[in-house]
């Protein structure tokens, strides 16, 4: 866990902007909410052939991400971040739980109704490269969503694909290339533009900044911002780069296989963090002439198609108790603005 340190001027670039409009988004309506969402994938015996189990990817997760504002989630990997997202957006089917965007619940409608609703939610994936078809130009790669889904004229789709495609730095001259001929940095911004076509109203992304050289990143990131802000968008941000979390969302959720272990404000959670598991993720950001080496976490997380009993972190918790062992742990409010799942704290 952690991040690639980016330049003074970037992170102030960054930082600013948000903690100017924290207090803005206080009282603002909710526009996703997720309760007690589960997905369980079946384990089978490749002797017997049969079903012999459940991996737990998520196990109860809970939260609302209010609108227009930038919600993180972070974890180790296995931890279920990414399939969190891929649930929300309904690639995978919930065995539990509801999903609500904007006060519709859509996890529980049928398949072709859901599809109707999941084009305001959009998912943005690790691999810019690897979602661009590469046999068709950029053109008509951002072309084909305007065609299916809406009944705009021609001259109207054009107009249309060359304002999204200005939004995002690209020129028209980029419309008869093809996805190989553009940079890591310039992918993301293609998978962004074919993304706005359609208005979305909230987009997931999984690792935004994955595998970009650090003034890349620092140029999506601002990127990033401003079209929240143009286009009126919500994010949730799907990362193991702790720097980036901070930098850029409003709240932040803690994931340990398949359930949330702290939720927040951001600079609350970062300051002042209550979760032994918490504690740990944030001390293990490398920081220049600092050894690492006594923070980190002993052992591997248990199996999710074997969880221990109590809490999913006690294993490898140096604070463990009885009621650990016995009892898991429910998310609990600490405060206003401050939730966690530990039977260390009062409730």
């Amino acid at each position: 866990m952690g991040g690639i340190e980016m330049a003074e001027s970037d992170v102030s670039s960054l930082r600013g902007p948000l903690s100017q409009d924290k207090a803005e988004r206080t009282d603002q309506e909710i526009i996703l909410e997720v309760k007690d969402l589960k997905k369980y994938f079946p384990v089978r015996s490749e002797v017997l052939k049969r079903h012999i189990g459940w991996v737990k990817a998520l196990d109860g997760v809970s939260f609302k991400v209010k609108k227009r504002e930038i919600f993180g989630i972070v974890g180790e990997s296995g931890c279920g971040k990414s399939t969190l997202g891929k649930t929300i957006l309904g690639i995978y089917r919930s065995n539990g739980g509801l999903i609500k965007f904007k006060g519709v619940t859509i996890s529980t409608l049928p398949p072709e109704a859901a599809r109707k609703v999941r084009k305001e939610l959009q998912y943005v994936y690790q691999d810019a490269g690897a979602s661009l078809d590469p046999l068709w130009a950029i053109g008509k790669t951002l072309r084909e969503p305007l065609i299916i889904h809406t009944q705009l004229s021609t001259k109207e789709i054009d107009e249309k694909v060359n304002e999204i495609l200005n939004a995002v730095g690209l020129k028209e001259e980029h419309l008869s290339r093809y996805p190989h001929e553009f940079s890591g940095g310039q992918q993301r911004r293609l998978g962004l533009a074919r993304i706005l076509t359609l208005n979305p109203s909230l987009i997931i992304f999984d690792e935004p900044t994955t595998g970009l050289d650090v003034s890349v990143q620092a140029t999506i990131l601002k990127l990033l911002k401003r079209l929240a802000l143009d286009f009126d968008l919500t994010y949730i941000f799907i990362s193991h780069n702790l720097a980036v979390i901070r930098m850029m969302c409003h709240r932040v959720g803690v994931m340990y296989l398949g359930r949330m272990m702290e939720l927040g404000n951001t600079e609350e959670v970062f300051e002042s963090p209550m979760h032994p598991y918490t504690r740990f993720l944030l001390a293990a950001i490398p920081e220049p002439g600092k050894r690492n080496e006594d923070v980190i976490l002993k052992g591997e997380p248990p199996s999710p198609e074997n969880l221990p009993p109590g809490c999913r972190f006690g294993p490898r918790c140096p604070l463990l108790e009885k009621v650990c062992a016995e009892i898991e742990p429910q998310l609990c409010n600490v405060s206003d603005n401050h939730a966690i799942a530990c039977h260390l704290y009062p409730k």
